[in-house]
């Protein structure tokens, strides 16, 4: 099974790596010149023999902490993962490191299904990544119980909560591992848990003796934005011409429709936007996404379905045109931005039309009464995110369990801090209007009310002759509309979602209406403003390319793609943006400095070595 390179051929072995063999595989096999974060202690602890949950953030490096041992360990190591897109991607990745590794899903014919099995009895892979379904039907729990294992890793191991944002229903199977696998490490490892989370993976996957290894959430290459739903498509084509142009990113919405609306929307302004939903044909939707994957800079427009399967680091930008379900969806989603640790953007717009939308999905959902309480709870987390007049990314974290103590300055709120003014007796009065109209109407009658509209909805109601008829006057539409949203927003008034989205009063009200208790209300940005630079991110230096270094950039993406097109490969498997980037700031002349580029293993400099320096010196890109 060994297919490991001597760890220094050329006798330039470090004194650390002889004492520290996954150091030494990290930096021959991998490129990578240190651990980060627990990665090393993860490693150490599973090599002991020990189980763990693993949760880092997306981009933290959560693979190398069970490809390592698999490596170093005697046996086979079995990875579950929840997509085959994800294995595909996953296992292309390692072969291009010298790794023997396959996948096996349903989507294999049987002669390849058959082949994958054969390398596996002949002890010819170090890893094997498998769907759920496949792992747990009995044919292939016989036939894995008669091998020796090195490990078990469960990826995605969130998917294993009932109450979260990608369950999946196979892998509440998985704790059977545990009896029938005794003494072989298990590993569950995943980029979005809230703590009610990990409690619910650690039970269900029978987890009770394992290490939990929290390495932190915190992405602070990203930059989030949140702001008012105007008009959606507008704000976004601002946002990817002013701030994107030709680069790659996903666009989420709600519906197939709106979708394949924005999609085609996006298409008529010279923007390379695709759609993915459940609605079109697989062929279609496996024919977009590899063309996302190997092209660059297109823009999926995508409903939730699409994303975890997607290992490409070199997204720039997400934008969520709806708002997501909760605050987890959102780290999640979110999270597919800069995985290769360069600046990356995140654009969301939201409106109370969306409120009304979630707000009915949960209660018309078969689900039980504990299930939509937990969801109304969740939903409302995320608008108190998008309401927020602090750090988002301080209010993120502490959702995720994880405290902050300064200010991140890479967030809207940071770079542009929100007015704020003193909404007390426009809340007061809102609240009043939101009573004594009956509790059932919806913001646009409210607001026609308080400002006095005479039209005919209003007369046919007779609201005309209340006392408060008129008394908002003063303040347009649009403000009325963002009092009323951030009172929703606050839990002092709730949508009436099983009707026809009226307003009514929570009880949390009632100390506002009594006068002894201050709303402050955050001021809406009239129009948007250019975006400050924030402080410097906290992870690896970001390389600024100058204006005369971009043509030998496209020379070294146009080798990529023309070597992973020959390979049938995406081109960030070849080298990732940033590890081009940094061969462009070091400017290697020799395989040795080569070498000591950030993601250039002993394999791809083997192979790909000599080609890239060529470009360095000639500036020109590959041609055979």
């Amino acid at each position: 099974m060994e297919i490991l390179p001597p760890i220094d051929p050329t006798g330039r072995e470090h004194a650390d790596e002889r004492l520290n063999p996954a150091l030494a595989i990290l930096r021959r096999v991998f490129g990578y010149p240190f651990f980060r974060g627990d990665q090393e202690k993860v490693i150490a602890w599973v090599m002991a023999g020990g189980d763990a949950l693993v949760l880092m953030p997306t981009g933290g490096g959560k693979s190398l902490c069970f490809q390592i041992p698999a490596l170093l360990r005697p046996g086979l190591a079995v990875v579950v993962s929840p997509l085959i897109a994800l294995i595909r991607d996953q296992v292309a990745a390692l072969r291009q490191l010298g790794i023997a590794a396959a996948g096996l899903h349903s989507q294999l014919a049987p002669g390849e299904a058959g082949e994958v099995m054969r390398q596996v009895d002949e002890g010819m892979l170090n890893l094997l990544y498998v769907s759920p379904e496949r792992l747990l039907s009995s044919h292939t729990l016989e036939w894995l119980v008669r091998k020796p294992l090195a490990l078990l890793a469960i990826d995605e191991a969130h998917c294993v909560s009932q109450w979260g944002h990608d369950f999946r229903a196979d892998y509440l199977g998985l704790g059977i591992l545990k009896e029938r696998f005794p003494g072989v490490p298990r590993l569950a490892l995943t980029a979005t848990a809230d703590p009610p989370t990990r409690m619910e993976i650690l039970k269900r996957l029978e987890l009770d003796q394992a290490q939990v290894f929290i390495g932190g959430f915190d992405r602070p290459n990203i930059r989030y934005r949140i702001t008012i739903k105007k008009h959606p498509h507008d704000q976004l084509l601002a946002f990817l011409r002013t701030e994107h142009p030709g680069d790659a990113g996903i666009v989420y919405r709600l519906s197939r429709n709106s979708v394949d609306e924005t999609a085609a929307w996006l298409a008529k302004r010279g923007i390379r936007a695709l759609p993915y939903h459940a609605g079109m044909s697989g062929e279609l939707r496996q024919r977009h996404q590899d063309r996302f994957l190997n092209e660059e800079g297109l823009v999926m427009v995508a409903t939730i379905a699409f994303g975890m399967g997607i290992d490409k680091p070199d997204v720039r930008f997400v934008a969520h045109l709806d708002l997501p379900k909760s605050i987890e969806a959102y780290y999640q989603e979110t999270g597919r931005a800069g995985r290769d640790g360069l600046p990356a953007q995140t654009f969301m717009t939201y409106g109370m039309d969306d409120v009304v939308m979630l707000r009915r999905f949960i209660v018309n959902s078969p689900a039980s009464e504990e299930f939509k309480r937990i969801e109304h709870h969740k939903l409302e987390s995320l608008l108190g995110l998008c309401e927020s007049v602090t750090c988002r990314r301080g209010v993120l974290l502490r959702h995720l369990g994880e405290n902050m103590e300064t200010s991140c300055g890479n967030c809207d709120t940071c770079l542009e801090p929100v007015p704020t003014w003193d909404g007390t007796e426009e809340a007061r009065l809102a609240l009043s209007c939101i009573y004594r109209t009956g509790q059932r109407f919806g913001v646009n009658h409210l607001v026609d009310v308080l400002r006095g509209e005479e039209n005919e909805r209003v007369k046919s109601f007779g609201h005309q002759q209340l006392q408060l008829f008129g008394m908002g006057r003063q303040r347009s539409v649009a403000s009325w509309r963002s009092v009323f949203r951030q009172l929703v927003a606050r839990g002092l008034a709730h949508v009436d979602v099983v009707g026809f989205g009226g307003l009514g009063l929570a009880e949390a009200c009632r100390p506002v209406l009594r006068g002894e208790q201050q709303v402050l209300f955050r001021q809406d940005p009239e129009e948007e403003k250019p975006r400050r630079e924030g402080r410097k991110r906290r992870e690896r230096p970001v390389f600024q390319l100058s204006r005369s270094d971009e043509p030998l950039l496209t020379a070294l993406k146009a080798t990529r793609t023309y070597l992973a097109r020959e390979q049938q490969v995406p081109p960030y498997v070849i080298f990732s943006d940033s590890t081009l980037q940094e061969m462009i700031d070091l400017r290697p002349r020799t395989l040795a400095q080569l070498e000591e580029v950030y993601g250039v293993g002993s394999r791809k400099l083997e192979r790909y070595g000599e080609i890239f320096l060529g470009v360095l010196r000639s500036g020109k890109a590959y041609s055979p």
